[in-house]
């Protein structure tokens, strides 16, 4: 557990060291040989307790093997010279994971690439509970974002029950991605920031196939559509003709009619008109 320490100010044992100097150097000068080396002794002894404390970063303290506490205000102070100090920092940082091939929910292997702001919040768990924080960080990571594409789809087109998808659900995905992060590095005592997708897409194996499937349900979709207003505008043409009184048609002529208006209306190419000289039959 964390314990936050606020040791001794620096300036007033640097005053008492260079006490300890001047008075050895007049011991020695005084042939006070004895006093003078005990002064020199003490103020070897106390400059190894001096340490500096920037902003944003903390000092770990231990004492023979036992935690001391963790010094987290910045500034020049002292402690028992005995003690180990390992400096830590508290900053924001980030990084960037680059694209890993994973598998979505249905077994397709996409590229997910990831970036990650963290900062340590609990100096004792990053020191003690983990041998590198920073490489923890980045192997938990790593595990998070595999375990959390297993979760979802990278689209509705083979699971269209799918409410959150990798490619439309953003937001969602990358919620679902910060609390896998969080709880992986809590251990640590590393507080994730925010945590989100930066690159998706499929492994360059499946890419082209994936390609082509999406285009081709664009096109379909939209010969639905096509298909739908000609049937609309066939059925008020003939309503119109009839209600006008133009034309008669038969069964015979009426089917010609609308397959010829259907071909027109749902063709991807320019009409070519055929002028006929004789009559409807011919």
């Amino acid at each position: 557990m964390e314990i936050t320490k606020k040791p001794s100010s620096g300036y007033l044992y640097i005053l008492l060291d260079l006490a300890l100097i001047v008075g050895s150097v007049l011991s020695f000068a005084y042939y006070l040989p004895i006093l003078g080396a005990i002064a020199a002794f003490l103020v070897i002894l106390i400059i190894p307790g001096f340490f500096i404390v920037e902003p944003n970063k903390a000092m770990v303290l231990l004492l023979f093997g036992d935690y001391k506490g963790s010094v987290k205000a910045n500034g020049f102070f002292w402690v028992n010279p005995f003690m180990t100090k390992k400096k830590i920092s508290l900053r924001v940082r980030n990084f960037e994971n680059k694209p890993v091939k994973v598998n979505d929910k249905i077994g397709n292997p996409v590229m997910i690439g990831t970036i990650v702001v963290w900062q340590v919040e609990d100096t004792f768990k990053a020191t003690f509970d983990v041998d590198d924080y920073e490489n923890f960080v980045h192997l938990q990571s790593d595990a998070a974002i595999r375990k959390m594409a297993g979760l979802f789809p990278y689209d509705n087109f083979e699971d269209e029950e799918a409410e959150i998808t990798l490619r439309s659900g953003v937001e969602d995905v990358n919620h679902s991605l910060e609390e896998e992060i969080s709880e992986r590095l809590h251990h640590a005592g590393i507080k994730v920031i925010e945590a989100r997708i930066s690159h998706l897409a499929y492994a360059s194996e499946i890419a082209s196939a994936m390609l082509q499937r999406q285009q081709a349900t664009a096109i379909v979709a939209a010969r639905q559509k096509i298909v739908e207003g000609a049937v609309g505008m066939v059925e008020m043409a003939l309503e119109d003709l009839k209600m006008k009184d133009i034309i008669e048609f038969d069964d015979e002529k009426k089917a010609v009619m609308v397959s010829n208006l259907m071909v027109v209306l749902c063709s991807d190419k320019s009409a070519s008109p055929v002028l006929n000289v004789g009559t409807l039959n011919q």
